[in-house]
């Protein structure tokens, strides 16, 4: 049984039918990568299995149970957390309150001052920063306290939707670097990543989504390979 499995998911925007029968599955352990263009439904894809967004027909099932019945807040609870796209920050409050948000699912107070200390471990600037009010914080640092808040929820399953947006250069090999290292620890991880190059350096399988459907599906060295993903994706010519 895959850790989460979506099956025929047909999702709408009042009258515009985003994702098309989308079907995924990611193995416990996995990276798996969703690439496509701007519009193809990677976030919806994000969204629905979150519980933001609820699917019109279909199902999705964490380790064989349904996660459609349950609303967003109470899907946390099962251990899948999100990373949103232009990070979500609560930005009046400090880095620590921040961090603290991601726990709200949680009682166990000497828990989450271990999670916390292991944020800070993975991120050396949020400890320097602790008490700084977080809309003051630079774009890569935001990133950061975003992802670091997710991890807070202790998930199993961390989405992350398009997490080296924006960000300079010199930054995004450190995001993906820590997505590795999240991934080495425990969690799985689906990632929706603008970067396809990147994202299918440290996946191991990945889906191609155009236009709210699937297009293809293959591991990721032969994603890299493949002519069509190399044009369309990779800037290959």
């Amino acid at each position: 049984m895959a850790m989460l499995e979506v099956n025929n998911i047909h999702t709408y925007y009042g009258n515009i039918h985003a994702l098309k029968g989308i079907s995924i599955t990611v193995e416990e352990g996995e990276i798996v990568t969703l690439i496509g263009a701007n519009g193809a439904g990677k976030t919806t894809t994000l969204r629905t299995i979150s519980g933001l967004i609820k699917p019109a027909q279909g199902n999705i099932k964490l380790e064989g149970e349904d996660l459609a019945v349950y609303p967003a807040h109470e899907i946390v609870y099962k251990r899948v957390a999100m990373v949103p796209e232009g990070r979500g920050i609560f930005a009046k409050l400090t880095v620590a309150e921040n961090l603290e948000m991601g726990a709200y699912s949680r009682d166990n107070k000497a828990e989450m001052k271990t999670d916390m200390e292991r944020v800070f471990d993975l991120f050396p600037r949020l400890k320097e920063r602790r008490t700084q009010v977080s809309g003051t914080l630079s774009g890569g640092e935001q990133q950061m306290l975003a992802t670091g808040r997710a991890m807070m929820a202790r998930p199993r399953l961390l989405l992350m939707d398009e997490p080296s947006m924006g960000l300079a250069p010199v930054l995004v090999e450190s995001v993906f670097d820590t997505i590795v290292r999240i991934n080495k620890e425990g969690t799985t991880v689906l990632l929706v990543e603008q970067n396809a190059t990147m994202a299918l350096q440290i996946a191991s399988r990945g889906y191609v989504l155009q236009t709210g459907e699937i297009v293809l599906h293959d591991s990721a060295d032969n994603l890299q390979k493949n002519e069509m993903v190399q044009k369309a994706y990779l800037g290959i010519e």
